[in-house]
Formats: structure tokens, C-alpha cells, sequence
């Protein structure tokens, strides 16, 4: 049994992508792009595209959108040259943060997110400095009320690293990014559709945050991080008392 508001903060931070499905649809086609020009246009061999295009396909974007994308990308994306680079920092009461972005222009990418930090109370850290707190996993997410025995068995049966149950009754499934895919595929088949999977840096341990007012600093810096055009994700060892 671990956690206490694992649900509540899915739920809030899926509600916030619906209220800017614009912004989330760059960030998809942007992943698919470069996802296409790192592995190629087959989904089936390159498990990066894969993943993004079940992103998609969760935020309904049409086939023909992310046919260009891959086209795009596949074909070198001739006269744009985008990076990926990670930052890390620290959040409100000292929260590590990390921040993966998508960039053609690194200079304006990190004075975005420098900003950002300081502007919330935080501060932009140096290489390293809280990626060690992290891990790079799979977790598939599964809402409260699912078959937690059911679950638990066919989990084991496939070979996953690890299942958590939380309080609220919500259910982790975790992997290696290796596997991901294999064992999402597996789940699905077996008639359990997670309500959030994917690859991601996991904390080894979360910090709690009861106090009101410093909940509220710490969930605005992510926010305002996350709706950055340039960032793709941002991850963080807060748990967050609802």
C-alpha cells in the first residue's frame, strides 16, 4: 500500500491537458516527429513512436495529422534541427524537479524554464544535481474499483517489476521502459485499460506536502512549466495531500 492521492492528482492534471488540448496536440505531433526521425516511420519497430501515437490516439488527433508527422520526421525533418535537453531544479521547499524539453533553440528554452522556477519560488539546478533521485520506468495507472486480485495475477503472470496499490484504491503497474509496451499490450488483451500509461522518471521517494499554501506554490510552478511550449514533460518527487 503506498501514496494517498495518486487518483486525485491524475484527475486534476488530466483535466488541465483538456482545458489546453491545443497545446497538447504540438506536444504530441512534436514527439511523433522526432520519435519518426530517431527509429523510423514503423510503429511496430520503433517503440518510441508507438508510445506517442498511443498518446495520440488517447487525445483523438487524426490519423492524417500524424501521418505527416511521421512523414516529416522519417524524412529528416530537412531545415529544422530540434534537440531534446533536460533541466532540473528545485521546486517550493526544496521539491527536485526535472523538465524534459523539445527545443530549436536551447537559448530561449532554458531562460523559459529559468524563469519559470524563479519566478514560483524555485531555482534551476545543475546537471545531475536531482536526476539521481529519479529512475526511468513504465507505469500504467489503473483508476480505483479495478480488479485488484485479477490484476495483481495476470501482472505477475507477465513478469512486471512491480504493482502498487495506493490508498485511494488506485493501482500502479510498473516495468522497464523495455517492456513497456509488451506489458500494456498484455493488460489491454487481458481486459484491463490503464487510465494513464507511460514511460517516465519515477522518484525513489516522494516528499509530502500538507501545507495549503505551499501545495498551491508548488503545483503553480509545475503548471506554469508544463504549459511552456517547449517542454514535453515535467516530473517531481511531490506528493501532494488533496
Amino acid at each position: 500500500m503506498a501514496g494517498h492521492s495518486k487518483w486525485a492528482n491524475i484527475k486534476r492534471h488530466k483535466a488541465k491537458q483538456d482545458a489546453k488540448r491545443g497545446k497538447l496536440y504540438t506536444k504530441i505531433i512534436r514527439e511523433v516527429t522526432v520519435a519518426a526521425k530517431m527509429g523510423g516511420a514503423d510503429a511496430n519497430t520503433n517503440p518510441r513512436l508507438r508510445a506517442a501515437l498511443d498518446k495520440a490516439q488517447e487525445a483523438n488527433m487524426t490519423k492524417d495529422v500524424l501521418d505527416r508527422a511521421i512523414k516529416r520526421g522519417a524524412g529528416g525533418m530537412e531545415g529544422e534541427c530540434v534537440e531534446e535537453v533536460r533541466y532540473e531544479g528545485y521546486g517550493p521547499g526544496g521539491i527536485a524537479i526535472v523538465v524534459d524539453c523539445m527545443t530549436n533553440n536551447r537559448n530561449r528554452t532554458v531562460a523559459d524554464v529559468r524563469y519559470a522556477f524563479t519566478k514560483h519560488g524555485g531555482h534551476l539546478g545543475t546537471d545531475g544535481s536531482v536526476a539521481y533521485l529519479f529512475k526511468k520506468q513504465g507505469q500504467l495507472t489503473f483508476a480505483p474499483g479495478v480488479n485488484e486480485e485479477k490484476l495483481l495475477e495476470i501482472a505477475l503472470e507477465i513478469g512486471v517489476d512491480d504493482v502498487m496499490i495506493h490508498a485511494d484504491k488506485s493501482v500502479d503497474v510498473i516495468t522497464s521502459p523495455e517492456r513497456f509496451i509488451f506489458i500494456k499490450d498484455a493488460l489491454i488483451k487481458a481486459g484491463f485499460q490503464p487510465a494513464q500509461a507511460d514511460v517516465m522518471m519515477v522518484a525513489h521517494t516522494r516528499v509530502s506536502v500538507t501545507d495549503k499554501e505551499m501545495a498551491e506554490r508548488v503545483i503553480s510552478l509545475i503548471d506554469v512549466l508544463e504549459d511552456l511550449d517547449d517542454v514535453q514533460a515535467v516530473y517531481s518527487n511531490v506528493e501532494v495531500d488533496e
